[in-house]
């Protein structure tokens, strides 16, 4: 049960649990963003083969989900309502 924010390295349980083991409530929203490196001086740079390791071990919707919102980036693309619920039932 995804029952409110799922940000982040959080969304990686759409990797590991099985589909028809998921379900939102009204409350779930979830946030992906790119991988990102940070350098011994703390500078931040995009991870791009990481980002693209992450993206392909979504399931196929979500990875759709993401390119029509335009992919991965330092912008946090929010998951929710609607859009989500046509991807995973409903909790009951």
């Amino acid at each position: 049960m995804i029952d409110g924010p799922c940000f982040s390295a959080c969304t990686l349980v759409l990797t590991v649990v099985p589909h028809s083991r998921i379900c939102v409530t009204r409350r779930a929203v979830l946030g992906f963003h790119a991988a990102l490196e940070v350098d011994r001086s703390g500078r931040v740079y995009p991870a791009s083969d990481e980002t693209r390791r992450i993206t392909a071990t979504y399931p196929a919707s979500v990875q759709a989900w993401i390119e029509r919102h335009g992919g991965l980036s330092q912008r946090m693309l929010l998951l929710r309502g609607r859009e989500l619920k046509a991807l995973y039932p409903s909790c009951s």
